[in-house]
């Protein structure tokens, strides 16, 4: 356990300093001038060559990428992540107010789509051939192959716009102060982009899901208790569950970086308040240091959530503890 413990530190510190270098040279090969970009081109040409002088020197702009690179480094050593271009504020602080957002946003649609997900694999698993498992892998196949802010602009058509159901965008309700907005105000306003990743999330799962469910239901000691009396539901909930468990497990905590980067898309669409629109408004204005900042939080959600699937499939399967006892 110890020496798995200082591997995971290790290829985790690997990941937070590969993700660094590698978004802080794809910003700086990228074409955008952080000056123009968060300044404006209007104020930019009535702008004197000293006061731009003195926005580019602030801003790091001509300074080589790996002097930035080990600036931003040691600082985000010492506690200081720097300072957002686009925000005016620290980056600690842009990510702490957004994470929230995007936290319940990602937990809510990752807990529901891995359910329905589960519910969905077994029940056409278990009735293979069936009408159920015709519209199961028909629905999965159609939302595998649809893009995540396809299903977010038509759910936002119909039950924000037509039906009125949900509100059409952001966090809370226009024009009223954050101390006033109540639970009930937050819920209403995440349902919508919930429900879209939800309903993303759902294929992977369920399609795994499926595929070990018709494995279980031919396995030997299936067929016993079926020739046994027992019913299909009675069979799979006694001798079927743990190991279908334990794939749906790994599959769904392996699917974090895919939460993640369709909130980045629905947060666009439905203009919600999250890391994922932080970080394209980074991206489009060269905000290097929140883009990095956002990009290692990423890193660590998804670096997290393969660690607790590894975990979790050793508590849950003890051929993986036997297996790494005698290795």
């Amino acid at each position: 356990m110890a020496r798995y413990a200082l591997m995971s530190i290790g290829r985790f510190v690997l990941l937070m300093l590969a993700v660094s270098i590698v978004v802080f040279l794809l910003v700086s090969a990228s074409p955008v001038d952080p000056v123009s970009a968060n300044v404006g081109q209007a104020a930019l040409a009535n702008m004197t060559e000293e006061k731009r002088a003195a926005l580019e020197a602030h801003w790091g702009a001509g300074v080589p990428v790996h002097e930035r690179y080990l600036s931003w480094v040691s600082g985000l050593l010492a506690g200081d992540a720097g300072t957002s271009l686009k925000y005016n504020a620290p980056v600690s602080q842009v990510i702490s107010e957004r994470a929230l957002n995007s936290l319940a946003l990602m937990s809510a649609s990752w807990v529901a789509s891995g359910l329905l997900g589960f519910a969905l694999g077994v029940a056409a698993g278990t009735h293979r051939g069936s009408w159920i498992d015709r519209i199961t892998k028909a629905y999965c196949f159609l939302l595998a192959a649809s893009p995540t802010f396809w299903i977010a602009l038509l759910l936002l058509i119909v039950f924000g716009v037509a039906l009125g159901w949900f509100p059409i965008g952001f966090a809370q309700p226009i024009g009223k102060a954050a101390a006033d907005v109540t639970f009930a105000d937050a819920l209403h306003h995440m349902v919508l982009p919930a429900i879209t990743l939800s309903l993303v999330g759902v294929a992977n799962v369920a399609l795994h899901t499926r595929e070990k469910t018709i494995d279980v239901m031919g396995s030997p000691y299936m067929r016993f208790a079926l020739a046994r009396g027992e019913s299909k539901l009675e069979a799979v909930r006694r001798h079927g569950l743990r190991n279908l468990c334990v794939p749906a497990i790994t599959i769904q905590f392996a699917q974090i970086s895919e939460i993640f980067g369709g909130s980045v898309l629905v947060e666009q669409v439905f203009s919600y308040p999250g890391l994922g629109q932080a970080a394209v408004a980074a991206g489009i204005g060269g905000d290097v240091a929140l883009l990095a900042g956002i990009a290692l939080v990423s890193a660590a959600l998804v670096f997290g959530g393969n660690l607790v699937a590894n975990i979790l499939h050793g508590v849950l399967d003890p051929r993986v503890r036997l297996g790494g006892a005698h290795g």
